[in-house]
């Protein structure tokens, strides 16, 4: 049965890679938002924060080697650019969708996990913790090096964006005055459960194949 529980182990990792994906391009880009900075920023944030923990960690504990996360933020990273193509062959531009920075935040699981000698519970309060709070950052830091998304939103319409999202000028400081601070403190708090569920879906799949 050990090719069946990894196989079963390989698809699940492929499977929330590809969502992970599918999440950037359609539910959470806020290249397409244009109140990105303020409201759609922080939503994304909890989403690609606790979609990395979930895979990131069940795939680390799978293999118990410090270093998989990075390396199934790579693939998540990967499959997005793979994507972006996709658009850019429609004729939009490269741009158009902002890759988010997955990898450094995986890294500082890895080296939870290395730091507390592969102690799963270190990593998932601990690690869960640091992902959440980072991955804001990262991604803000990344939004200032890509043209201004509002600019980008009112010249390149997403196709399918329905009538009632129509981009307008953001309200600057509406909602809240840091959506990067929100960001993380929500990411941080919902990654460490998120992390869990992960960490235990990699022990429900080894008890289903063991039954």
């Amino acid at each position: 049965m050990v090719w069946l529980r990894r196989t079963t182990h390989y698809l699940f990792i492929v499977v929330v890679a590809v969502n992970s994906t599918l999440l950037t391009i359609n539910a959470g880009d806020y290249i397409f938002y244009t109140d990105w900075a303020w409201t759609s920023f922080v939503v994304f944030s909890v989403s690609q924060s606790t979609m990395l923990v979930v895979g990131a960690i069940y795939y680390m504990l799978f293999t118990g080697v410090p270093g998989t996360a990075t390396y199934y933020a790579t693939i998540m990273t990967i499959y997005t650019w793979v994507a972006k193509g996709a658009w850019f062959a429609l004729g939009y531009p490269y741009d158009f969708i902002v890759t988010p920075v997955w990898i450094p935040s995986a890294m500082l699981l890895d080296l939870t996990y290395w730091a507390t000698r592969r102690n799963k519970h270190a990593a998932i309060i601990i690690g869960g913790t640091l992902v959440g709070l980072s991955l804001p950052i990262f991604n803000m830091i990344n939004l200032l090096l890509v043209r201004d998304p509002l600019e980008m939103a009112f010249k390149y319409p997403r196709p399918t964006l329905p009538p009632y999202m129509t981009p307008i000028e953001p309200q600057v400081g509406k909602f809240y005055n840091s959506p990067v601070a929100l960001g993380s403190g929500a990411g941080a708090v919902l990654s460490v459960p998120i992390a869990a569920l992960g960490a235990k879906l990699n022990t429900w799949t080894y008890r289903w194949m063991a039954a």
